[in-house]
């Protein structure tokens, strides 16, 4: 995992001296008139506490974005609609990295002020509580300029794609970027003819106009800003049908197309046994990316959950399916707990990878597959990241209450599976799916917290577990384990050496601590 620094760069550096000249901003955000109070900078995150806006929610995006391939630049605007939860009287939006070009509201020129990692953005009027407003962002990002772990682009010799979570939407297009404030999308990629333009999502329409090409996509249900999918390149778009007649859609680099096809063609197998633990496959579509780029300074992870679309790295999929088969089941599941059902704040991440780690190693398990420990049943694996609970504990906090330096340590992912292991040992198979099934029920399209999954699972099981939970999750020791009283917690002397087989191919980056 590598250290998370705050990076807070000026136009100059992030387009370059020239471009930054012309770009900059030179609007001022000054006071507006009639009444009304600023809305706040920040919705109080306990790992990322400068993400997301208050005073107003999103219920809306359009990001239309078009790719220069003699500059690499992308001229990009998003058009944002929200609804004012108070008298504004400014309000911000996140954003770090591009340079903004001209602010819009309600099609009239607002004034504006591109702050360290927000825009601030003053009408000329109070806007009203309640009211329906319209904001437009015209700017300019260079998908190559910032180096990962701090960019949400993923730059490729042809093209780009994106990889927002956690915080890296912002980079990409000024938004609310917090998975608690899911919006619909829709988006226009403009790209010159040859190259595909491609995002979540289905394609309404294509036109091509004096060699350039325009993609429009929509979303048939809302997106957290963190799993949005925007590409472009040399690919081509592989269609098949998956279980109950579901669409499946790969978008390959052309030239590898034969190579990655034997790793495309074990989605639909993979979703017909999710399909019989968590019911249907939530959205329109799913599909795989493999980026076209294997640089190792490209992106810093083997595979990221996007909606509708997982992003990977192409040489990772040529391996044999015992090697990447768990993986790509720990991915899937995403689109269930991370997609379907978001965090409500970082600090709820456990939900997400605990549970993509559950169902993968069940998947690796039930197919025989030894994991990196040569071990090869979950009871196994569960009793040896017992003994580690302690130690886990120590090094990264409790499983629920992480810190940005630590977001992504093993215990989100295996401790998270831990936990589950507990509270499927306590109530059992029947009961623990009923669980899973009301909790992606009750939070279907929106966000989730710990005191959410604590909740439906009292509800569900019929007697109150926030305890039991509240100590798994919580604690700084390591509970007993139901069921298993010859179980150990121990303090690994070559805890280091241990392969985190299930997270590190699934490292994440981040712009800020």
């Amino acid at each position: 995992m590598r250290n998370r620094t705050r990076v807070t760069a000026p136009a100059a550096v992030l387009l370059g001296t020239a471009a930054a000249s012309t770009l900059a901003p030179t609007a001022r955000a000054q006071g507006s008139h009639g009444g009304g109070t600023p809305g706040g900078d920040s919705l109080g995150d306990p790992v990322y506490p400068v993400l997301g806006n208050t005073g107003y929610r999103v219920s809306d995006y359009l990001l239309d974005l078009t790719y220069r391939a003699d500059t690499q630049l992308v001229d990009a605007s998003v058009t944002i609609t929200a609804r004012a939860t108070q008298d504004l009287s400014r309000f911000s939006l996140d954003l770090l990295g591009p340079v903004v070009q001209d602010v819009w509201l309600d099609h009239r020129k607002a004034t504006f002020e591109q702050a360290a990692e927000k825009l601030v953005v003053t009408p000329a009027a109070c806007v009203r509580k309640h009211s329906k407003f319209l904001i437009r962002v015209d700017y300019v990002a260079d998908p190559r300029k910032i180096k990962p772990p701090y960019n949400g682009w993923v730059p490729t010799p042809d093209g780009f794609a994106v990889a927002c979570q956690p915080d890296l939407a912002r980079t990409v297009f000024p938004c609310n970027d917090h998975p608690s404030d899911k919006a619909n999308f829709a988006f226009k990629v403009t790209v010159p003819e040859g190259l595909k333009g491609v995002a979540t999502g289905s394609l309404v329409s294509t036109r091509t106009v004096d060699g350039m090409t325009t993609f429009a996509y929509r979303s048939r249900d809302p997106i957290a800003t963190e799993v949005v999918q925007v590409t472009v390149g040399d690919y081509r778009i592989v269609e098949r049908q998956g279980p109950s007649g579901m669409r499946l859609r790969d978008v390959v680099p052309t030239a590898r197309a034969a190579a990655l096809e034997p790793a495309l063609a074990l989605t639909p197998g993979q979703l017909t046994w999710v399909e019989q633990r968590l019911g249907r496959f939530p959205f329109e579509a799913y599909g795989i990316l493999p980026a076209n780029t294997d640089a190792p300074d490209a992106f810093d992870f083997t595979g990221l959950e996007t909606q509708t679309l997982t992003i990977y790295k192409p040489n990772y999929l040529l391996q044999e399916e015992k090697l990447i088969g768990s993986h790509m089941m720990h991915e899937l599941v995403h689109s269930w707990f991370g997609n379907l059902v978001a965090p409500a704040t970082w600090s709820d991440l456990w939900i997400n990878e605990g549970h993509a780690d559950y169902y993968g190693l069940l998947y690796r398990y039930e197919r025989g597959w030894p994991d990196s420990l040569g071990l090869t049943s979950m009871e196994a694996r569960m009793k040896d990241v017992y003994s580690r609970g302690d130690q886990w504990r120590k090094d990264a906090g409790p499983v629920a209450a992480p810190t940005a330096a630590n977001l992504f340590h093993s215990q989100r992912y295996t401790g998270g599976v831990l936990v589950l292991y507990a509270l499927w040992t306590l109530v059992g198979d029947d009961t623990f799916r009923r669980i899973e099934h009301s909790f992606l029920h009750k939070y279907r399209n929106s966000s989730a917290s710990t005191a959410d999954y604590i909740a439906v699972a009292s509800q569900v099981s019929g007697q109150d577990l926030s305890g039991f939970l509240h100590d798994w999750l919580y604690g700084t020791k390591t509970p007993r384990m139901p069921g298993h009283p010859d179980w150990t917690v121990t303090a690994p002397t070559n805890s280091t050496a241990w392969k985190e087989e299930m997270r590190a191919p699934h490292d994440h980056a981040s712009a800020t601590l």
